[in-house]
């Protein structure tokens, strides 16, 4: 950061500091809160950047799914249409049967959505990226943790990467700390121990993420790959993420080899000319592209046979190292009893 700029970080991170605390402080009170009459399960970061939220949010819908539940997926939208961004497209590839409301206005979204017919019969809300949206009141607040950004050692924006203050984790009911792969275990139990003194109530797990299989696409069509189908091959890692040194990390493991990097800011929208310099560098760069489910939503429009190489897109998910049981139960616990508990009706 050049010194004019880290000159007014301080004071600016102080000014936001007082504004975050006075908000905080409005809706501990109750204070512009809504109460909707189904459960909310909150699932958000402490800070900007990728911390694993979407598969994170799918493993929560897919296990509410699994109990009975009728859950909508609630998020806001980037910079799109009303009802759309990458993670909602990207969500109802992976969860059909899941209905998604992506609304600048979440809580006017939800509120349209519980009007229609297939609103109706919802019983459950998963609030993506909701742990700074207290507007809409929750039954469970999950916050994930990246444990390659350590945020007991991170700074407030914009001096660091802190949307709010560790000590926001009070209010949180379940932790989950990511990628903890890329991490040392010593450090992984720090911020386990971390996160417990700050609220000694809250239930903490531990995940990696995993690549399960490869969807790729070529001239051919679409077909699933094992992950070791990358190894041995040159490389070209595309993204608009919150934090692309994980995704590459993986290509790199997998492949073999650095990858070559084609990095863009989280929610580039792959607009033509971005696109165009895209299919120019993997022509002249690589034997297959790697990039990530979000990325792929964008850029599936582009013809099959305008790609120099394969696409391959890692199919994401999270493995838990500790406390899935206790994940899933508070999730279960939280969505209420609004599954079809067949063996209780007996």
């Amino acid at each position: 950061m050049p010194f004019a700029l880290r000159f007014l970080a301080g004071p600016v991170s102080g000014i936001y500091r007082r504004i975050i605390e006075a908000r905080n402080a409005q809706f501990d009170a109750g204070q512009g809160v809504v109460e909707l009459d189904r459960p909310v399960i909150s699932v958000g970061n402490l800070s900007v950047g990728g911390t694993g939220k979407t598969p994170a949010v799918r493993a929560i819908a897919r296990t509410l799914l699994e109990s009975g539940h009728r859950p909508v997926i609630a998020m806001r939208g980037y910079g799109k249409g009303s009802g759309e961004s990458d993670e909602a497209e990207e969500y109802r590839l992976e969860l059909p049967d899941v209905p998604v409301v992506a609304q600048a206005d979440r809580l006017s979204g939800l509120l349209h959505h519980f009007a229609t017919p297939r609103g109706e019969s919802t019983d459950c809300v998963v609030l993506d990226d909701g742990f700074q949206h207290r507007r809409i009141a929750r039954t469970a607040d999950i916050v994930l943790l990246d444990a390659t950004r350590d945020p007991f050692k991170d700074r407030l924006l914009p001096r660091g990467w802190l949307r709010e203050p560790v000590s926001s984790l009070k209010r949180a009911s379940f932790a989950i700390i990511t990628h903890a792969e890329r991490a040392q275990p010593t450090d992984v139990r720090a911020m386990q121990q971390a996160v417990r003194e700050i609220n000694s109530g809250i239930g903490v797990a531990v995940c990696r993420h995993a690549w399960m299989a490869l969807r790729v696409h070529d001239r051919e069509g679409e077909r699933e790959e094992p992950v070791s189908w990358l190894k041995g091959k040159a490389a070209l890692g595309v993204c608009g993420i919150g934090n692309p040194q994980a995704f590459l990390s993986s290509v790199r493991e997998h492949t073999g080899s650095a990858p070559a990097e084609f990095i863009r800011p989280d929610h580039d929208p792959f607009d033509r000319s971005t696109i165009r310099k895209l299919l120019s560098v993997a022509a002249v760069k690589s034997g297959v592209i790697v990039t990530t489910g979000k990325d792929w939503v964008k850029l599936r429009r582009v013809r099959s046979d305008a790609w120099p190489c394969p696409v391959a897109v890692p199919r994401l998910e999270l493995r838990f190292d500790v406390g899935w049981e206790d994940l899933k139960r508070h999730v279960l616990d939280a969505g209420g009893s609004g599954g079809d508990d067949e063996s209780s009706e007996e």
